[in-house]
Formats: C-alpha cells, structure tokens, sequence
C-alpha cells in the first residue's frame, strides 16, 4: 500500500496518505463507480469520511488538516514532531497535562494510550483549540454524526467479508506458511541488513514507528540478531518463536479489526453511517455464491438507485450504554473505561484468575481464623474456667 516510502522515513503519516488517494479515487470517481477495498480500516476510513482531519472546518482547514494527523516533513532521519517528543513523557504525567487543558478528551482516553494522548495534547499546544472541540465542531456539521464528519461519497455501502472464527485462524496460520514458503526470511534478513543492523548495533531500534512497528518484522527480533552467533539448535528455536508470534498475532489483528468494523458501525447507528453488507466467506468453494453473485447484485442496486435484495447488517446497541464509566478493578489494578470493557473484562482470563486466587486466599485464611478461635476457646476453658461436673 505504502511500499514507495523510504522504510527509513518514520512520519509518513495517514494524512499523507489520504491526500494521494483521494485524489486518485477522484479522478476515477468523475469518470466511473469508485470502489475502495480496505487492507486497513484506519487508512480506508479517512478515504471515506471527512473525520479527524478538520477538512470542513472553516477557519485555516489546512492548518488543521496537517495538525490534527501529524503531517510533518518526510525527510528521512530522526521524526521531529512534536508528538513523538511528547509521548517519551511518563504517562501520568502526559495524561495529567491533557487534563489540564482538554478535560473532556482526556476523560474519553485511557492513560495508558500515550499515543492517542500525546496527538491531543500536540493538537492543543499546536492550535490553541482543545481536540475535543474541533471534533464536535466536525460533528456538528451537515451530514455530520457520531463518527465524525460528513461522508465524502454519501450514496455508498460497506461490503464486509467475515468467516467464522475456525475458519479464519486456518486461513491467517496457512498464509504465514506461505509466506515462509514464498521467501519471507530472505526478505527478512535483507531488510534487517539493510535497515535494522546499524541500529540495532547502536541500542536505538524503534518498532514504534514507521514500518519497523509493522506486524510481520519485530516478532523476528530476536531470531535476526542471534543469527550467526548462536547454536544452530537456537537459532531454530528463535526461529519458531518468531513464526508463532507472527501467527499469534495476525489472528489477534484480524479479531480487533473485526471487533472495529461491529463497533464503529452495526453498533452506531446514524444517518450518515453507510449500511454494511455481510458476505460469508468461511467457504472458499462457494465463492461465487455466496460472495460474488450477492456482491454484484448489492453494487448494482445501489447503481441504479434501488433497494438491494440483501438486507443489511444491523447488531442491537445499548442506548443507556456508557462509553465513558471509569471504573478501577482494585484486584487486577486497572483503570477500565467503559461499560463494555468493564464487562469484558469481568470475563476476562486474567480477572478470573486474579479472582480465584484472591477467593484461596479468603478461604485459607478463613480456616487460619477458625483454627485460631478454637484454640482461643480450648486454651481459656484450660486456663480460667472450672470443669463441668
């Protein structure tokens, strides 16, 4: 997607992005029917939709185009932006600053995400305007919503392909087999020559940024850098961590990008939220059947102005529902945000182990007390108290 970027050039940004496609998608868009396909929803989405990058907003829009995502000089070296300096800070601090001047933003995030608090607080020290209100303001617009602002090609639909779960990780596990099989540790340890050695050599390897953060390099860290001087019984060894960390987390991707596409839409109704059109693709051997002919036919109702066959996904959401609860699990030692995190996490493996422990704990202590009461009574029946006749 992005494969004309020097890897070394780590503030390439979304924005940057966006304003080579769009342009692209305009000049096929005046001439014939644009179609978008999305590798990554983030980037797909600011094709889509007018949201976060302040295009409508009135005063100086190009001004906040470039600051609200980071556009900054591609020149290879160091990143100078700003917000990179900004999330070095501890994380408290970082998020204590935001409180400070954008309450409402740094409710809305967790502590934790340094990320998304240095952007906001970069938005404010760089505009003067509080993050949260320049997206209000992109809300607020016409054929705006809760997902920001108004759609850049308003009569359109989301086709989604989904499979079922099984299915899915199958699939993710045989693609990094081929991937192995088509040269992806040649690939690997040329760019690991050609990029990564120096660095590495230097102590400042950054997979934070760039495409060095990219799923697919860092999980073979440790497999690169030992390679040549260690066993080769180790270096197998790391080798195959790597390739199970590599599938561990594609499955664990393709679950968050699920989860985005349930909770940024089915879950958000709105008048500017576009209907998305689920395609079961779970069976490869029915790919015309139950992806392209339905496709076809949702495409071109929507060409001619009509109402597809298929009926849209729709999923029932809470209106009483709080994104923004704080709540603290005292025994994992988390800050949770949001009704449903806190229920997901009530579930979670990690709190349900922290719990069983804590309730062995309860438990053994409880039988330490009831031992010791009854050692209390014994010894005072000895001590002051006359036997029974």
């Amino acid at each position: 997607m992005i494969s004309f970027v020097d890897p070394l050039v780590s503030n390439y940004t979304v924005v940057d992005f966006r304003d080579k496609a769009v342009a692209l998608i305009s000049f096929h868009t005046a001439a014939c029917l644009a179609e978008q396909i999305w590798a990554s929803h983030l980037y797909g989405q600011t094709c889509h939709r007018d949201q976060c990058l302040g295009s409508h907003i009135p005063a100086n829009s190009r001004f906040f185009q470039r600051i609200l995502l980071e556009k900054t000089s591609t020149a290879p070296g160091p990143a100078s932006d700003r917000k990179v300096e900004l999330e070095q800070l501890d994380s408290a601090e970082l998020h204590r600053r935001l409180s400070q001047v954008d309450p409402e933003m740094a409710a809305k995030l967790h502590p934790h995400d340094k990320r998304k608090v240095a952007r906001s607080l970069q938005v404010f020290e760089e505009t003067g305007i509080p993050h949260s209100e320049i997206l209000h303001q992109q809300q607020e617009e016409e054929g705006g919503g809760p997902l920001g602002g108004p759609l850049k090609y308003p009569h359109s639909c989301i086709l989604w392909l989904h499979a079922d779960q099984a299915a899915l990780d199958a699939r993710l596990e045989k693609r990094v087999d081929d991937m192995l099989a088509a040269g992806l540790l040649e690939e690997l340890r040329d760019f690991h020559r050609r990029y990564n050695r120096q660095k590495v050599a230097e102590n400042r390897q950054d997979y934070q940024h760039g495409i060095f953060q990219s799923i697919g390099f860092k999980e073979f860290h440790e497999y690169l850098v030992s390679e040549g001087n260690c066993s080769p019984e180790t270096s197998a060894l790391l080798l195959q961590k790597g390739i199970q960390a590599l599938k561990q987390v594609t499955k664990r991707y393709a679950r968050r990008q699920n989860k985005w596409v349930r909770n940024r839409f089915l879950k958000r109704p709105g008048p500017n939220v576009p209907p998305v059109y689920g395609l079961e693709v779970s069976d490869v051997q029915r790919w015309e059947e139950d992806v392209l002919r339905p496709a076809l036919e949702i495409v071109e109702s929507f060409i001619q102005g009509r109402e597809p066959p298929a009926e849209p996904l729709k999923m029932e959401h809470d209106a009483t529902e709080n994104k923004r609860s704080h709540r603290v699990c005292e025994l994992c030692d988390r800050l949770i945000i949001g009704d449903r995190e806190w229920a997901a996490h009530t579930r979670s493996k990690s709190h349900l182990h922290h719990l069983k422990k804590r309730r062995k704990l309860e438990a053994a202590m409880g039988a330490t007390g009831t031992a010791g009461d009854s050692g209390d009574t014994e010894t005072s029946d000895e001590d002051g108290s006359l036997p029974v006749p």
